[in-house]
């Protein structure tokens, strides 16, 4: 029973948890922006090249 107990308060693979969640859902989030995030990069370095020029 002492196991069992100690089993359930062991809390060391949370934190390997909770980081594998967090890149699966910034993952996601990027696979379904993805075609938003291309169009707003490309816009800033065009911004960037264009007024790159003028100094």
């Amino acid at each position: 029973m002492d196991h069992i107990k100690a089993f359930l308060q062991e809390e060391e693979g949370v934190g390997t948890v909770e980081i594998i969640l967090i890149l699966v859902v910034l993952i996601s989030l990027v696979l379904i922006f993805k075609e938003q995030l291309t169009s707003v990069v490309n816009t800033i370095f065009k911004k960037i090249t264009s007024q790159s020029k003028s100094v």
